[in-house]
């Protein structure tokens, strides 16, 4: 059983800024911070050193190691890109989309059913299954 499941540790809210040392370069800031907006972590690195180099001198190095002091370790195991992590982001940058997406793909899967359903239902299942029994021959196939 998992501290989640045990209640001692509260599932943290999805929308909540973390520190991602498991995808993380040296803390995990630019990553954790990737992950909240939804973007890759590769250009946030980049955006930040772009910004030390070009704007904020010293600001940008000692605004880093601050989050990296104050903000919490992603407590959730296992945090890779996966699946969740895709839609996750998904979800956080184009919402509508995604939704729409979802929406379409469980219209496809209701029709499939309903497809599916009429097909067991008919008088055609009944026929190819007494077809089926028949070309097993007798003895072989299940009693029925």
């Amino acid at each position: 059983m998992s501290q989640y499941e045990e209640g001692l540790v509260k599932e943290p809210t999805p929308n909540r800024l973390y520190r991602n040392a498991d995808k993380g370069m040296l803390a995990g800031v630019c990553a954790g911070i990737a992950d909240y907006f939804g973007f890759d972590a590769n250009i946030v690195r980049v955006l930040v050193v772009i910004a030390t180099l070009f704007f904020g001198g010293p600001l940008i190095p000692i605004a880093y190691v601050v989050l990296a002091l104050l903000l919490p370790k992603d407590p959730r195991p296992g945090r890779m890109d996966g699946e969740e992590d895709s839609i996750e982001r998904r979800v956080r940058t184009e919402p509508h989309a995604t939704l729409n997406s979802v929406r379409h793909r469980f219209r496809e899967l209701e029709g499939r059913l309903q497809r599916l359903e009429k097909y067991v239902t008919s008088e055609r299942f009944k026929l190819d299954r007494e077809f089926e029994r028949l070309k097993e021959g007798p003895g072989e196939g299940p009693a029925g």
